[in-house]
């Protein structure tokens, strides 16, 4: 016969397995990673369609615009993920080819801008590297600003 002490543990796992299975649903659902478009929670890239929207919000791009911009996102898309599925090459030879297909990208998507939206363009995309920076707690200011710690830094 199963003693008390059993039955309470079985009954504990048997009620915590779901409560536990929910908590992960929840939080690819939406409520945690990936959740919060404009704030910290959000992770991973966002898909093209996102990013055309949000730059068609903050630039008023233009329908035109739009559609000569889509293909750049995608395209820059793809070669990231074959970039992330491609496991044979260094960290640092991989990042050095990401930052360029992003500088790429940012040159293909300036040349459908006019001059306002290109000073748009570049003022988010300064803050976006200023908040990159502040997260890894670079800068000359900020905390490991110098790398006084001897470990390569992590861009």
């Amino acid at each position: 016969m199963i003693s008390k002490r059993k039955y309470v543990w079985i009954l504990t796992l048997l009620l915590a397995v779901p409560m536990l299975a929910s908590v992960s649903a929840a939080q690819y659902q939406g409520g945690g990673y990936g959740a919060g478009q404009g704030g910290g929670g959000r992770r991973g890239p966002m898909s093209p369609d996102e990013q055309l929207k949000r730059l068609t919000k903050d630039l008023d791009l233009t329908a035109d615009e739009q559609t000569k911009i889509k293909p750049i996102l995608a395209d820059a898309q793809k070669k990231m993920e074959d970039m992330r599925n491609d496991s044979s090459g260094d960290r640092q030879a991989m990042r050095q080819k990401m930052m360029q297909i992003r500088q790429d990208t940012n040159g293909q998507i300036r040349a459908q801008l006019d001059d306002k939206q290109k000073e748009k363009f570049d003022k988010q995309e300064q803050e976006r590297q200023d908040r990159m920076q502040n997260r890894r707690g670079g800068g000359p200011a900020g905390p490991g600003g110098d790398n006084q710690g001897g470990n390569p830094p992590q861009n």
